[in-house]
């Protein structure tokens, strides 16, 4: 029973931590989902929890099944060979961007927040991802089972503080200027990007459980976890509205009125939150190209960080306004084939 319990936990950790990354740490991403779109960003929050409770659970189910050993074989499953080989290789390409914004957010939090140089922080970054994914699928386990209980721990200050500041109920009376249609795609937009990233690692680890019962409740409680951090984020910066849209990091001036040490407590937490998005995507990248190359792991995993460190070199912000918009159009088109796909296949 211990076991099941424990598995349980990783897996909500691990679907948690792959999820909620940076953008939640620093608010932009619940601002620009959900929180812009006044009291309707409360319901919006809602339809993306019962998608990743949903989705979530449906892909690991369907990976378990056909003991998949890289999401191209979930694609391929769900597509047809031909048309989840070309989604695959979308993916990979997806994958290696986000994988390079990702590294280029770490090193910036190095040199804004630590005074280590940029260059050095990229570097300290890959050398952890290198070591840490030697060890494969338990690293990531473990690393999320460390930074998603933190994560929690800053949830729950932010949301405790909010409750007992003038203006908490906001997030149900916020009213907003921008059209109910495009306050009912952001769940979806939201849920399908995160949800066609955290593919990469939700796949591999659902085949490697493999029991049913686990999968399922700990799909549950990483789905009701991530849709726990987004209400609180969005009643926090409701309270704020609207002048907290002129922050670039609107959390960070929540956080600070909180004192020093919640305030290191979330520099930590945005990097922590890089650091598991990055070391997922790049175990998910290494056992896709490890299927079509037959290297060994360790070159593979050395390649890709490669890749990744040269294309960091063009800057974060660059790199996130000219990629980010891209991936969101193509997760969204996965997120329908996905969703039509599996309703036709009858799969639970």
């Amino acid at each position: 029973m211990w076991t099941r319990t424990g598995k349980t936990l990783q897996i909500a950790a691990t679907y948690m931590g792959t999820v909620v990354g940076a953008g939640f740490a620093t608010g932009q991403e619940i601002l620009q989902f959900f929180t812009r779109f006044g009291y309707w960003g409360t319901f919006a929050i809602a339809a993306a929890t019962v998608m990743f409770i949903w989705l979530g659970t449906k892909m690991m189910l369907i990976a378990s099944e056909i003991r998949a050993k890289s999401y191209e074989d979930l694609n391929k499953a769900l597509f047809g060979e031909k048309y989840g080989r070309w989604i695959s290789h979308f993916m990979l390409l997806v994958l290696l961007g986000v994988t390079a914004v990702m590294l280029a957010g770490a090193g910036t939090i190095f040199y804004e927040h630590w005074n280590i140089s940029y260059q050095s922080g990229l570097l300290i970054t890959i050398a952890g991802c290198f070591f840490l994914l030697r060890k494969g699928m338990k690293a990531i386990l473990t690393v999320n089972t460390i930074v998603v209980p933190i994560m929690l721990l800053f949830t729950v200050l932010i949301i405790s503080h909010t409750l007992g500041s003038p203006g908490a109920d906001k997030f149900l009376t916020l009213p907003s200027d921008h059209s109910i249609f495009a306050a009912w795609a952001s769940p979806f937009l939201y849920t399908a990007f995160n949800l066609s990233m955290s593919q990469a690692v939700l796949v591999p680890l659902g085949a490697e459980i493999g029991d049913r019962k686990t999968i399922i409740a700990g799909s549950w409680i990483g789905g009701i976890g991530i849709g726990f951090m987004l209400l609180a984020g969005h009643i926090a910066l409701s309270v704020h509205m609207p002048g907290i849209q002129q922050y670039a990091i609107p959390m960070g001036g929540i956080a600070k009125a909180l004192g020093h040490s919640v305030q290191f407590i979330y520099i930590f937490i945005i990097f922590a939150e890089i650091f598991t998005t990055l070391i997922a995507d790049i175990y998910g990248l290494t056992l896709q190209l490890e299927e079509r190359l037959k290297w060994s792991r360790s070159l593979i995993t050395l390649l890709i960080l490669g890749v990744c460190y040269l294309a960091s070199q063009i800057g974060f912000g660059v790199l996130l306004s000219t990629l980010y918009p891209m991936f969101g159009l193509i997760s969204f088109g996965w997120l329908y084939l996905i969703i039509r796909k599996k309703a036709a296949a009858g799969h639970t």
